[in-house]
């Protein structure tokens, strides 16, 4: 059986028989049919990337908010995969005593984003680039015997808890087909052709989820590619694009749309619903962003009329935007402040309302900056 996406394929025969999918190379052939529906929705979507790009890069401390991006959507995207693991896990300033193979693999996710952001300086967006930062996103996790940095060389499947072969939801290319699909993948992301380049990561995306080229991580992987080829192609400035809050509200509808793409090779309803995501994605972020600004702008005024120490106050608030949980003596460590002055600007911001105590003895407590952690977790809860 075939159509424009590609072909299932039999693979060997008797009881061990089975189908795998092998994709066609991109761009699909009969080209996309560009409908009225479909052009307003990229109209939209390219509408809110350029202004959440714009917002983005104007801010005073973009770094720091890019930061925190990357942490929710890094937080987000395992989600998606089945991760345990909460917006105060990963900013547990106790974390490496505290970090559970969950929160690890979010914390892997987002050493695996700054890596691949900072080597798509050096290399375009190839199969080495990807490579290298699946090896970073699987280091000394539950998926550490699953060849990390490595294409597999075996066959896998997609399905519930002790799915096999016969019984798969999905089977992704052998592994002989899967080897040609990302060689061809690797050509297209680094070709031009007349496709608006969200439609093309679109069709990246799906192509990448479809190859399935790794044993384990191939979604978190596949959703980076989405930032990644953006900021290849100029469309985003930074990683401030947080795709998987909508592909995680709308989990079981982004994996049907997919499968609908193999079933049917319908790429536009794919194309369509990923454009809604890119949209509503965007809008998110710009509001957030709005929001974070305005909290910043309010706290800081406030600091600045402190009578008493709001030099030392108005440092240690700018270390909380990047670590909106804290404990105080690593804090005055990190900043290298004394312990008491710290403390005291702790007491400070407590009795102005824009800390409060959240856990830990009288030796390790933790303090946290609520209204920053409330905007921030919309869309993080399990």
């Amino acid at each position: 059986m075939s159509n424009r996406a590609g072909t299932y394929k039999n693979n060997l025969s008797g009881e061990a028989a089975y189908q795998s999918f092998a994709p066609a190379p991109l761009p699909p052939k009969p080209p996309i049919e560009a409908d009225k529906a479909l052009v307003e929705a990229l109209v939209k979507a390219n509408k809110e990337l350029t202004r959440l790009d714009g917002i983005a890069s104007r801010i005073p401390n973009v770094n720091l908010f890019i930061s925190m991006y990357v942490r929710k959507e890094a937080l987000m995207s395992s989600q998606i995969e089945g991760t345990q693991a909460t917006l105060e896990d990963v900013l547990d300033p106790l974390i490496d005593e505290n970090a559970n193979r969950s929160v690890a693999d979010v914390i892997n996710y987002i050493k695996a984003t700054e890596f691949a952001i900072k080597r798509l300086n050096e290399l375009p967006l190839c199969n080495r680039l990807i490579k290298e930062t699946h090896a970073v996103l699987m280091e000394g996790t539950r998926g550490q015997e699953k060849s990390p940095g490595e294409f597999r060389y075996s066959q896998n499947w997609i399905g519930g808890g002790g799915s096999t072969l016969k019984n798969a939801r999905f089977i992704p290319p052998t592994p002989e087909d899967m080897s040609l699909a990302m060689s061809d993948l690797e050509i297209y992301m680094n070709t031009d052709d007349n496709l608006d380049v969200l439609i093309r990561a679109a069709l990246i995306h799906y192509q990448f989820e479809s190859i399935h080229p790794f044993l384990d991580g191939n979604g978190r992987i596949g959703r980076l590619l989405i930032t990644l080829f953006l900021m290849q192609k100029g469309a985003l400035k930074t990683p401030a694009l947080y795709i998987s809050y909508f592909l995680k509200k709308n989990r079981v509808e982004y994996y049907d749309r997919m499968t609908e793409v193999r079933r049917t090779g319908n790429f536009e309803q794919w194309v369509k619903f990923f454009l809604e995501a890119v949209y509503e994605s965007a809008e998110d972020a710009t509001a957030t962003i709005d929001k974070l600004t305005a909290l910043h702008n309010a706290n800081a005024e406030l600091i600045s009329g402190f009578k008493q120490g709001a030099a030392s106050t108005l440092k240690l608030f700018s270390y909380l935007e990047e670590n909106p949980i804290i404990e105080i003596r690593k804090t005055a460590t990190a900043l290298g402040m004394a312990f008491n002055t710290v403390s005291d600007a702790v007491a400070r911001l407590c009795d102005a309302g824009i800390l409060e105590q959240t856990g830990g003895k009288i030796r390790r407590r933790t303090f946290s900056y609520k209204a920053y952690l409330d905007l921030l977790r919309e869309g993080t809860e399990q």
